[in-house]
């Protein structure tokens, strides 16, 4: 039905240009009586033509970081604008941190105590173990008088009590002093705890690339989570496109696609690297993205264009050189009997040197191409090869 209203409209038209733009009989009646136009002729013939659906998407930058703080502070310098490139590292936002300054230099005092407290145990621990020697000797010798019935049962009891005393003792500073060192490995994890935390407020990019947002400025209160500043990688762009979901089973991941980027008035080959499993229940489309290769002045958000290869099909083809472009309006000349007739058509698609017909043309017929100057329409013609 569509085509046969286009074909009403293109026959509407050709009236307005006959009735309009020279179809009076003086102009025919000069075109026939002119010499004969030498021109080359085409026919118009079907052929199998690649089926396509084109979809439309944004260039995305393959990688990209949201950069925001784990600590709240103040901001106390932005280092980088939007458009600034930035190396892998280099620091980006300074935040406020006496705060955590102070925690360090808290558990390094804490630290110092323990230090200076391991020479003190250290002592006693020497201390209980000259005791507990010199209460094992004695009690060696009180035993071996006690066996020859030199001493009474209260001295060798007195003895061995020492001894148990000595041994307890020594035990104790033996366990003050682990105390000690299970307190500096304590305290030697809350400096390291403390330091990263205060490593916190030095913002480095994670990897090289350009600035492309930035939402803070010195004196703004840095809340974790809230996004600073964004990060994106120059090396690798994709293109994410919006596909229908009833071709999802035409798309396939690795699959080669034609893509074009507007702004950058350029075809160009790239292959889809995902696809998207959940479809927008808005839109009723999924999102296909496609690694785009290494090109100048690729920026993310940029609009593209892909085209998605669906088959073949018959259609019916002019050369490209064949047609004639009045605005919106498009006619070929038609060969009837030695005679040129300009003829409206209603095109689709558009080949590298062809013209899809969607109505106008029957097969078989002959049209020129390319054409002339000085064809008009009732001009007689002889062909050539």
């Amino acid at each position: 039905m569509i085509r046969g209203i286009r074909v009403q409209l293109s026959a509407f038209s050709l009236l307005l240009v006959l009735s309009g733009c020279g179809g009076d009989e003086s102009h025919t009646k000069a075109a026939a009586n002119s010499p004969a136009v030498a021109v080359q002729i085409a026919e118009v013939c079907p052929q199998d033509w690649a089926d396509t659906y084109e979809a439309t998407g944004t260039v995305r930058a393959r990688t990209a970081a949201v950069m925001s703080s784990k600590v709240m502070a103040y901001v106390r310098q932005v280092a980088v604008q939007i458009g600034d490139r930035v190396r892998e590292g280099q620091e980006l936002v300074t935040l406020d941190a006496q705060d955590l300054d102070a925690n360090v230099r808290r558990a390094e005092a804490a630290e110092a105590e323990v230090r200076s407290a391991i020479p003190e145990a250290d002592n006693g621990v020497a201390g209980a173990k000259a005791n507990l020697d010199l209460a094992q000797s004695t009690f060696k010798r009180m035993e071996e008088l006690a066996s020859k019935k030199s001493i009474s049962n209260q001295e060798f009891d007195e003895a061995f009590a020492r001894l148990k005393s000595a041994q307890a003792s020594y035990d104790m500073a033996r366990a003050k002093r682990s105390q000690l060192d299970s307190r500096l490995a304590q305290v030697e994890q809350e400096i390291r705890a403390a330091r990263i935390t205060r490593d916190y407020t030095r913002i480095a990019a994670p990897f090289g690339g350009v600035v492309t947002a930035r939402s803070v400025e010195p004196g703004n209160l840095a809340a974790p989570g809230a996004p600073l500043l964004t990060v994106e990688s120059e090396a690798t762009y994709r293109l994410e496109a919006s596909v229908d979901e009833s071709k999802l089973p035409l798309v396939k991941a690795g699959q080669t696609v034609e893509v074009a980027l507007e702004a950058l008035d350029r075809r160009l080959t790239a292959r889809v690297s995902e696809i998207v499993p959940a479809v927008d229940a808005a839109s009723r489309a999924y999102t296909v993205k496609i690694d785009l290769p290494a090109l100048t002045n690729v920026r993310s958000g940029m609009f593209g264009r892909a085209w998605f290869p669906m088959g073949s099909r018959k259609v019916l083809t002019v050369p490209a050189a064949a047609a004639v472009e009045r605005g919106q309006l498009q006619s070929v000349f038609v060969i009837d009997s030695g005679v040129a007739r300009n003829r409206l058509i209603t095109t689709g698609k558009r080949g590298p040197n062809a013209l899809e017909v969607l109505s106008g043309l029957a097969e078989g017929e002959k049209v020129v191409s390319p054409i002339p100057s000085g064809l008009a329409d009732g001009s007689h013609v002889e062909t050539r090869q």
